[in-house]
């Protein structure tokens, strides 16, 4: 069995910005359950660059993959923050170097003068928090989409 690709299903694959908190949120649902290893964070302060390479669960495509009858499915993907001052970190433990970290939103917590803070939050109480001047995001498909290892999409009981 090979991989699926955007071309199958006549898809491009993501390539979006956000500029505000309301982009933003677009990002956020996208990325939810997105999982990564500790080594695939950096901050390169000298650019003002965080950037992380996700397996994103394709969302998008989750209810063409229960029609079909098909594997659901994840990409790697690419999301960038540009305009960073700062990083912090809690509950994340950088010398662990097999850490898989699991994604569950992105937020946009501003201040008066429209500077302010991204919060990513994960599972299991870590979280990142950005410093930024503006919200000045990217995410970017970069491989072609692959069957979900675990065969099922993710689900948060209420």
């Amino acid at each position: 069995m090979t991989d699926a690709s955007f071309h199958d299903g006549r898809e491009a694959p993501l390539n979006l910005g956000a500029e505000d908190a309301d982009d933003l949120q677009v990002i956020s649902t996208l990325t939810q359950d997105a999982v990564f290893p500790v080594t695939e964070m950096t901050w390169k302060p000298s650019q003002r660059r965080f950037g992380l390479l996700l397996n994103r669960f394709r969302w998008e495509d989750k209810d063409a993959a229960m029609r079909r009858d098909r594997p659901f499915e994840r990409v790697q993907s690419v999301l960038v923050f540009d305009s960073v001052l700062s990083v912090a970190s809690q509950g994340i433990d950088r010398s662990e170097k097999d850490m898989i970290l699991s994604l569950l939103s992105v937020d946009f917590e501003a201040d008066e003068d429209g500077a302010g803070h991204i919060v990513l939050t994960l599972a299991g109480d870590g979280g990142i928090r950005l410093k930024v001047e503006a919200v000045d995001a990217t995410l970017k498909d970069v491989t072609r989409p692959y069957k979900a290892p675990s065969g099922h999409a993710p689900h948060h009981p209420e």
